[in-house]
């Protein structure tokens, strides 16, 4: 339905007949209109049943209007500040994610095209509520994911102010060291720091984390399910009940955040994908995000203009060293030999 490239990211929406419409950045699947809900109130809905008092709210990324719409079911909510950097991003969610965007039409809710990161620097005290909504630790959005990040958003913060951000999925291998380490930052920068699960079809594996890190409160302990069913808010998902269920994780998932020594990675020095759209290109977006695994690769097809045009647009944000070839799947020697 709509293919570009934007400033900071290739933009692609497709239809689907399961998900209906769903927007892809860089190959990476974001949201889809069948399940965003989901993610977009188990973001918002947590830290507000949770903390008593929210004035202001401040969005990293959020450029599609989901979590602000959800923010919006919030009379005592004076304020709601959306830092997206892609303007053009915010643009498309317009044109073909109305029922998303919907929620920037509140006067409430102000937007800011600038970075994330160094919006933050310098401001004190300001927030009662951050919710890191940016889409992954890789590329123009790499410094949302890093400890001077996570400081940042505690300074920004009031002294019970709460963060709510991405945990990724814990269920593969090679985000398990990443999905520690995100943990850890967030731990020694909070004194309360907890990780909590929704199931998210177009998700990676379809298992989802967040994390919760508060100044005061305890998203258990200081959870009032009585005090947010009087508001009638109307949820596809989030419950009172689901809330606390949350919190319960599955015990590999509490063994992954116990350990305390990450892993060796093992080297795959060279790979070779051949092929650049759909499913290749996945590949080779998540190879160049481990490229302490992934040192090389080598993108190949019968297009070589597309197969450089991937490398142009990635080289500058990873260390893989990326080459590219001209190639028929069906010949097996060249194959061989590019291997």
């Amino acid at each position: 339905m709509y293919s570009a490239e934007s400033e900071f990211q290739k933009i692609e929406v497709f239809q689907s007949h399961e998900f209906g419409r769903f927007l892809m950045l860089d190959g990476d699947i974001i949201f889809s209109e069948a399940d965003e809900f989901v993610y977009n109130e188990m973001v918002a809905h947590v830290p507000m049943s949770v903390h008593p008092n929210v004035k202001r709210v401040l969005i990293i990324g959020g450029g599609d209007g989901g979590v602000a719409r959800e923010l919006t079911a919030y009379p005592e909510i004076e304020r709601i500040e959306v830092v997206e950097p892609d303007e053009q991003m915010v643009e498309v969610c317009r044109e073909f994610f109305p029922d998303a965007v919907k929620g920037f039409d509140d006067e409430r809710v102000h937007i800011t095209h600038q970075d994330g990161l160094r919006f933050l620097r310098g401001r004190r005290a300001e927030y009662d509520l951050i919710i890191n909504d940016s889409t992954d630790p890789f590329g123009h959005t790499e410094g949302l994911f890093t400890k001077e990040f996570y400081g940042s958003c505690y300074k920004a913060l009031k002294d019970d102010g709460i963060m709510v951000y991405q945990h990724g999925s814990p269920f593969f291998d090679e985000d398990e060291n990443a999905f520690r380490a995100m943990h850890r930052k967030v731990y020694t920068s909070f004194p309360i720091s907890r990780v909590y699960q929704a199931h998210i079809p177009t998700c990676p594996s379809g298992y989802w984390m967040f994390g919760f890190a508060s100044k005061k409160y305890h998203p258990i302990t200081d959870f009032k399910p009585e005090e947010w069913k009087k508001r009638n808010i109307k949820t596809w998902y989030y419950t009172s009940n689901l809330h606390v269920g949350a919190f319960m994780l599955p015990k590999y998932v509490e063994d992954i955040l116990k350990k305390k020594k990450i892993k060796e990675k093992k080297i795959m020095s060279r790979l070779l994908i051949i092929g650049c759209d759909g499913v290749a290109q996945v590949a080779i977006h998540k190879c160049c995000q481990n490229s302490e695994v992934f040192t090389e690769i080598c993108i190949a097809s019968k297009t070589k203009s597309k197969c450089d045009a991937i490398k142009a647009r990635l080289e500058d944000k990873t260390k893989t060293v990326i080459t590219t070839a001209e190639i028929d799947a069906m010949d097996v020697a060249k194959t061989v030999e590019l291997y």
